[in-house]
Protein backbone atom coordinates (compact mmCIF):
# COMPACT_ATOMS: atom_id res chain seq x y z
CA UNK A 1 0.00 0.00 0.00
CA UNK A 2 1.60 3.65 -0.97
CA UNK A 3 2.31 5.65 1.62
CA UNK A 4 1.43 9.33 1.33
CA UNK A 5 2.68 12.68 3.02
CA UNK A 6 0.71 15.63 2.67
CA UNK A 7 3.01 18.40 3.43
CA UNK A 8 1.39 21.51 4.78
CA UNK A 9 3.39 24.44 5.99
CA UNK A 10 2.06 27.58 8.23
CA UNK A 11 3.14 30.75 9.45
CA UNK A 12 1.00 32.88 11.51
CA UNK A 13 -2.46 30.89 10.47
CA UNK A 14 -3.77 30.47 14.00
CA UNK A 15 -7.36 31.58 12.54
CA UNK A 16 -6.58 28.68 9.69
CA UNK A 17 -5.02 26.21 11.13
CA UNK A 18 -7.97 24.19 12.98
CA UNK A 19 -10.43 24.23 9.76
CA UNK A 20 -7.04 23.36 7.62
CA UNK A 21 -5.72 19.91 9.36
CA UNK A 22 -9.67 19.12 9.94
CA UNK A 23 -10.11 19.07 6.28
CA UNK A 24 -6.82 17.40 5.25
CA UNK A 25 -6.55 14.85 7.87
CA UNK A 26 -9.12 12.63 6.20
CA UNK A 27 -7.44 12.47 3.35
CA UNK A 28 -4.29 10.83 4.96
CA UNK A 29 -6.71 8.45 6.89
CA UNK A 30 -7.81 7.27 3.26
CA UNK A 31 -4.63 6.89 1.82
CA UNK A 32 -3.78 4.25 4.38
CA UNK A 33 -0.78 2.70 5.16
CA UNK A 34 1.24 4.97 7.39
CA UNK A 35 0.22 8.34 6.03
CA UNK A 36 0.55 11.39 7.59
CA UNK A 37 -0.59 15.29 7.62
CA UNK A 38 2.28 16.93 8.72
CA UNK A 39 2.26 20.86 9.68
CA UNK A 40 5.65 22.62 9.54
CA UNK A 41 5.61 25.86 11.50
CA UNK A 42 7.93 28.13 10.03
CA UNK A 43 8.76 30.02 13.73
CA UNK A 44 5.17 31.89 13.83
CA UNK A 45 4.78 34.30 16.07
CA UNK A 46 1.23 33.75 16.94
CA UNK A 47 -0.34 30.19 18.16
CA UNK A 48 -0.53 28.08 15.00
CA UNK A 49 2.29 26.04 16.51
CA UNK A 50 0.52 25.55 20.23
CA UNK A 51 -2.92 25.14 18.13
CA UNK A 52 -1.55 22.55 16.20
CA UNK A 53 0.42 20.32 18.66
CA UNK A 54 -2.85 20.23 20.73
CA UNK A 55 -4.64 19.05 17.75
CA UNK A 56 -2.53 15.95 18.01
CA UNK A 57 -4.65 14.69 20.41
CA UNK A 58 -8.00 14.08 17.99
CA UNK A 59 -6.06 13.64 14.92
CA UNK A 60 -3.73 10.73 15.52
CA UNK A 61 -2.31 11.16 11.81
CA UNK A 62 -1.19 14.48 12.35
CA UNK A 63 2.40 15.39 12.74
CA UNK A 64 3.53 18.81 14.08
CA UNK A 65 7.35 20.15 12.73
CA UNK A 66 8.76 23.53 13.35
CA UNK A 67 11.68 25.46 12.56
CA UNK A 68 12.92 29.03 12.39
CA UNK A 69 10.87 31.66 9.99
CA UNK A 70 12.72 31.43 7.03
CA UNK A 71 9.82 31.75 3.86
CA UNK A 72 7.52 29.66 2.16
CA UNK A 73 10.08 27.94 0.00
CA UNK A 74 12.54 26.05 2.70
CA UNK A 75 9.68 25.09 4.67
CA UNK A 76 8.65 22.87 1.89
CA UNK A 77 11.66 21.58 1.40
CA UNK A 78 12.14 21.23 4.84
CA UNK A 79 8.75 18.95 4.60
CA UNK A 80 10.17 17.16 1.73
CA UNK A 81 13.14 15.76 3.05
CA UNK A 82 11.19 14.64 6.04
CA UNK A 83 8.48 12.81 3.81
CA UNK A 84 11.47 10.81 1.99
CA UNK A 85 13.49 10.65 5.08
CA UNK A 86 10.58 8.21 6.72
CA UNK A 87 10.08 6.73 4.09
CA UNK A 88 6.54 7.92 2.26
CA UNK A 89 5.91 6.74 -1.56
CA UNK A 90 4.61 10.13 -2.66
CA UNK A 91 3.89 13.54 -1.06
CA UNK A 92 1.52 16.37 -1.38
CA UNK A 93 2.15 19.91 -0.82
CA UNK A 94 -0.57 22.36 -0.10
CA UNK A 95 -0.68 25.26 2.04
CA UNK A 96 -2.68 26.18 6.04
CA UNK A 97 -4.79 29.15 4.63
CA UNK A 98 -7.47 27.04 3.64
CA UNK A 99 -7.52 28.15 -0.55
CA UNK A 100 -7.93 24.56 -2.19
CA UNK A 101 -10.27 22.05 -1.62
CA UNK A 102 -9.43 18.42 -0.32
CA UNK A 103 -12.45 17.28 -2.44
CA UNK A 104 -10.39 17.71 -5.64
CA UNK A 105 -7.62 15.23 -4.56
CA UNK A 106 -8.59 12.42 -5.39
CA UNK A 107 -8.17 12.69 -8.93
CA UNK A 108 -4.71 13.14 -8.14
CA UNK A 109 -4.47 10.26 -6.03
CA UNK A 110 -6.41 8.27 -8.93
CA UNK A 111 -3.59 9.04 -11.24
CA UNK A 112 -0.65 9.25 -9.11
CA UNK A 113 1.24 6.35 -11.03
CA UNK A 114 1.28 9.05 -13.57
CA UNK A 115 4.02 10.67 -11.36
CA UNK A 116 6.46 12.77 -12.47
CA UNK A 117 4.08 16.00 -10.83
CA UNK A 118 1.19 15.94 -10.74
CA UNK A 119 0.17 19.73 -9.98
CA UNK A 120 -2.94 21.77 -9.81
CA UNK A 121 -3.83 24.28 -12.71
CA UNK A 122 -5.34 27.27 -10.74
CA UNK A 123 -8.32 27.52 -13.69
CA UNK A 124 -10.89 28.82 -11.04
CA UNK A 125 -9.51 31.77 -9.22
CA UNK A 126 -10.97 33.78 -6.22
CA UNK A 127 -7.15 35.36 -5.04
CA UNK A 128 -7.72 38.20 -6.64
CA UNK A 129 -6.30 40.14 -9.84
CA UNK A 130 -2.56 41.13 -8.65
CA UNK A 131 -2.25 36.78 -7.63
CA UNK A 132 -3.22 36.54 -11.66
CA UNK A 133 -1.18 39.04 -12.81
CA UNK A 134 1.73 37.65 -10.35
CA UNK A 135 1.24 33.91 -11.88
CA UNK A 136 1.17 35.81 -15.39
CA UNK A 137 4.20 37.68 -15.17
CA UNK A 138 5.74 34.08 -13.75
CA UNK A 139 5.21 32.00 -16.46
CA UNK A 140 6.59 34.52 -18.88
CA UNK A 141 10.01 34.82 -16.63
CA UNK A 142 10.42 30.84 -16.86
CA UNK A 143 9.55 30.95 -20.56
CA UNK A 144 12.49 33.83 -20.87
CA UNK A 145 14.90 32.31 -19.11
CA UNK A 146 14.48 28.31 -19.16
CA UNK A 147 12.90 28.33 -23.03
CA UNK A 148 9.83 26.25 -21.52
CA UNK A 149 6.18 26.99 -21.32
CA UNK A 150 4.97 26.35 -17.76
CA UNK A 151 1.57 26.52 -17.00
CA UNK A 152 1.04 27.20 -12.93
CA UNK A 153 4.84 26.98 -11.56
CA UNK A 154 3.86 27.67 -8.07
CA UNK A 155 0.48 26.48 -7.45
CA UNK A 156 0.04 24.87 -3.76
CA UNK A 157 -1.11 21.28 -4.80
CA UNK A 158 1.17 19.05 -5.89
CA UNK A 159 1.99 15.20 -5.70
CA UNK A 160 5.30 13.83 -6.44
CA UNK A 161 6.75 10.13 -5.99
CA UNK A 162 9.26 10.48 -3.43
CA UNK A 163 11.76 8.10 -5.44
CA UNK A 164 12.55 10.89 -7.85
CA UNK A 165 11.42 13.60 -5.87
CA UNK A 166 14.92 12.76 -4.20
CA UNK A 167 16.88 13.37 -7.04
CA UNK A 168 15.26 16.35 -8.21
CA UNK A 169 15.74 17.99 -4.83
CA UNK A 170 19.55 17.52 -5.11
CA UNK A 171 19.20 19.96 -8.05
CA UNK A 172 17.58 22.55 -5.58
CA UNK A 173 19.71 24.58 -3.70
CA UNK A 174 19.61 24.51 0.05
CA UNK A 175 16.78 27.05 1.45
CA UNK A 176 15.90 28.41 -2.44
CA UNK A 177 13.17 30.62 -1.62
CA UNK A 178 10.66 29.94 -4.43
CA UNK A 179 11.00 26.29 -4.30
CA UNK A 180 8.17 24.84 -5.86
CA UNK A 181 8.52 26.87 -9.20
CA UNK A 182 12.53 25.41 -9.42
CA UNK A 183 11.27 21.81 -9.16
CA UNK A 184 8.44 22.36 -11.30
CA UNK A 185 11.05 23.72 -13.87
CA UNK A 186 13.85 20.62 -13.11
CA UNK A 187 10.33 18.11 -13.92
CA UNK A 188 9.43 20.09 -16.68
CA UNK A 189 12.62 20.62 -18.68
CA UNK A 190 13.84 17.01 -17.74
CA UNK A 191 10.68 15.16 -18.81
CA UNK A 192 10.07 13.71 -15.99
CA UNK A 193 6.28 13.85 -16.72
CA UNK A 194 4.21 16.70 -15.43
CA UNK A 195 0.90 16.43 -15.54
CA UNK A 196 -1.80 19.10 -14.86
CA UNK A 197 -5.22 18.75 -13.72
CA UNK A 198 -7.73 21.65 -13.05
CA UNK A 199 -8.81 23.00 -8.97
CA UNK A 200 -10.25 25.92 -7.56
CA UNK A 201 -8.51 28.47 -5.95
CA UNK A 202 -10.70 30.08 -2.98
CA UNK A 203 -9.88 33.57 -1.29
CA UNK A 204 -7.89 33.61 1.79
CA UNK A 205 -10.36 32.54 4.36
CA UNK A 206 -9.69 33.73 7.87
CA UNK A 207 -6.56 36.81 8.28
CA UNK A 208 -4.22 38.57 6.16
CA UNK A 209 -2.31 37.87 3.95
CA UNK A 210 1.83 38.17 4.67
CA UNK A 211 2.85 39.16 0.96
CA UNK A 212 1.83 42.48 -0.49
CA UNK A 213 2.88 43.87 -3.60
CA UNK A 214 6.16 45.73 -2.96
CA UNK A 215 7.01 42.50 -1.34
CA UNK A 216 6.18 40.21 -4.23
CA UNK A 217 8.14 42.88 -6.23
CA UNK A 218 11.07 42.17 -4.30
CA UNK A 219 10.95 38.48 -4.49
CA UNK A 220 10.47 38.42 -8.35
CA UNK A 221 13.55 40.66 -9.10
CA UNK A 222 16.06 37.99 -6.54
CA UNK A 223 14.35 35.00 -8.18
CA UNK A 224 14.87 36.61 -11.41
CA UNK A 225 18.46 36.73 -10.52
CA UNK A 226 18.31 32.76 -9.29
CA UNK A 227 16.83 31.54 -11.75
CA UNK A 228 19.40 33.77 -14.36
CA UNK A 229 22.53 31.56 -12.36
CA UNK A 230 20.33 28.46 -12.89
CA UNK A 231 19.56 28.60 -16.07
CA UNK A 232 22.45 26.47 -17.83
CA UNK A 233 22.38 23.54 -14.73
CA UNK A 234 19.01 22.04 -15.95
CA UNK A 235 20.08 20.44 -18.64
CA UNK A 236 16.81 18.86 -20.44
CA UNK A 237 16.93 15.03 -20.89
CA UNK A 238 14.60 12.76 -23.36
CA UNK A 239 11.78 11.72 -21.82
CA UNK A 240 10.90 8.62 -19.57
CA UNK A 241 7.77 6.10 -20.01
CA UNK A 242 5.35 7.02 -17.22
CA UNK A 243 3.90 3.70 -15.76
CA UNK A 244 0.59 2.51 -16.71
Amino acid sequence: MDTLFIIMPAYNEEENIRSAIAQWHPIAENAGGDSRLVVIDDGSRDRTLQIAQKLKQTYPRLIVLTKENQGHGPAVLYGYRYAIAKGADYVFQTDSDGQTLPSEFSVFWKNRRKCGLLIGSRVRRRDGCSRIFVTWALQMVLLMIFRIPIRDANTPYRLMRCEELKKVLSKVPKNFFLSNVLITVIYTKQNLGVHYYPITFLERQNGSNSINMRKILLIGSRAFCQFWRLRNKIAPKHSRKISP
